[in-house]
């Protein structure tokens, strides 16, 4: 992330692996420390021009979630309505002998054309847009070739899928929503599992961390919270964007603590630390597990949705797309615009158990790192690309992260609450 603007003067500055930590005179620690002045100084950091750019490319996501909706139900329109799902399900009954073989050929097929026909949204929103703010590094021959390795997987992952839940949907006509939830979350899982180490390294390529106090200090921290490994893995995000980031994923042999370069080159080990913290947080308070259960609840609510509007939507027009029941793949575009519409509708509860769960990591990463600055300072470094005070609507509706107003008041309010642990001089 690029380097925000500096306004206000600073009360601290220590150089690290070549990044200076500022804490704003504002935020310095002392006596007469406030939260709330705490708080601003740091939010004073933007700039009016920087911010208004920050509000602009946030807002443009809440249309472009509105239009992405859209254009996925006239996708799905267009496949039923021109019956050309239908004549791909003819072509794969066609070459496969078997249901399931037949299930995963169409599902081969429906990822391609789907793909194809949502390309121009997706070189306007994942290239055209993220240059104009300044967030990609892509070249458009790249930034292709990660989409076509992203299509590789998707066409094995959701063919695969598929065939397991169409399997269900055959074998339990009546039942299928509530046993193709669990299929679906078994393979959610089976994603976690194999992503670190199967999926992750197509796009970019992993080294480990050289030895060093950085390298030393991560590890510790990861030991001294339960977490195996002796090893921290970097990765070269800064040829895609300029984002930090940073993860600790996967599960038993799988498990990889990483981070990216963007993080390594643009923050200070302070910042380092808090963002492995929060990362942490994620990884022992079983996070993984828990936003798996709470959305199984929401995915077969989403499923028995589907499940009542198929029949009913098959009865008025199943003839016309040529149709046949629920377990017919060629209803497969109906299936998904059904569940998408749920999932718009349904946009603040999946974002609201994310954004407790984020929330649950900020609170651990601040106290695993000890790091209020650092933290605050990386929430700050976010503002390029997210706003950094919604409304209370927006941040309900929208927001599957805390805001980086609540992220910098809750470092703020652990220093204050930490005056013992905090020197003078900020740290």
């Amino acid at each position: 992330m690029l380097l925000i603007g500096l306004l206000l003067p600073v009360a601290h500055a220590e150089e690290i692996g070549g990044v200076v930590l500022d804490i704003p005179a504002g935020a310095a620690a002392g006596p007469d420390f406030d939260v709330e002045t705490a708080t601003e100084a740091y939010i004073n950091l933007l700039s009016e021009d920087e911010r208004a750019r920050s509000d602009s490319y946030f807002e443009g996501r809440y249309w472009l979630q509105l239009w992405g909706f859209l254009y996925g139900l006239g996708v799905a329109w267009l496949l039923l309505g021109t019956r050309l799902s239908a004549r791909m399900r003819n072509l794969a009954e066609r070459f496969g002998r078997w249901r399931w073989l037949q299930t995963l050929l169409y599902g081969a097929q429906y990822v391609v054309v789907v793909t194809l026909l949502a390309f121009p949204l997706s070189v306007y929103q994942g290239f055209i847009r993220e240059h104009s703010y300044g967030l990609s590094n892509h070249t458009f021959g790249s930034w292709l070739g990660d989409q076509f390795t992203s299509l590789l997987v998707s066409i094995v992952i959701i063919s695969v899928a598929l065939t397991l839940i169409y399997g269900v949907i055959r074998k339990s006509p009546k039942a299928w929503w509530i046993w193709g939830t669990g299929v679906s979350i078994m393979l959610m899982w089976l994603v976690i599992f194999i992503a670190p180490v199967f999926i992750a390294p197509l796009f970019n390529d992993y080294k480990t961390l050289e030895e060093g106090p950085l390298k030393d200090s991560i590890i510790s921290m990861a030991h001294a919270n339960g977490i195996p490994g002796d090893d921290v893995y970097w990765f070269d995000a800064s040829r895609q964007s300029k984002r930090i980031s940073a993860n600790v994923s996967g599960f038993l042999g799988t498990m990889r603590i990483s981070l990216n370069d963007n993080l390594l080159m643009r923050t200070s080990s302070e910042e380092i630390e808090a963002v492995m913290g929060h990362e942490m947080g994620h990884y022992v308070l079983n996070h993984g597990r828990k936003i798996l259960t709470e959305y199984a609840l929401v995915l077969a609510s989403g499923f028995a949705f589907v499940a009542w509007g198929f029949n009913r939507a098959l009865r008025r027009w199943g003839q016309r797309w040529n149709v046949r029941d629920v377990g017919d793949t060629a209803g497969l575009p109906l299936f998904g615009a059904l569940l998408s519409i749920f999932f718009f509708v349904a946009t603040p509860v999946t974002n609201g158990i994310i954004r407790t769960h984020e929330a649950e990591a900020d609170n651990y990463g601040i106290n695993v790192s000890r790091q209020p600055d650092g933290f605050a300072r990386a929430a700050m470094r976010l503002s390029e690309y997210r706003k950094i005070s919604p409304g209370p609507l927006e941040r309900i509706v929208f927001y599957d992260h805390p805001s980086g107003r609540d992220r910098v008041y809750r470092a703020m309010l652990w220093k204050s609450e930490n005056k013992d642990e905090v020197s003078p001089s900020g740290k």
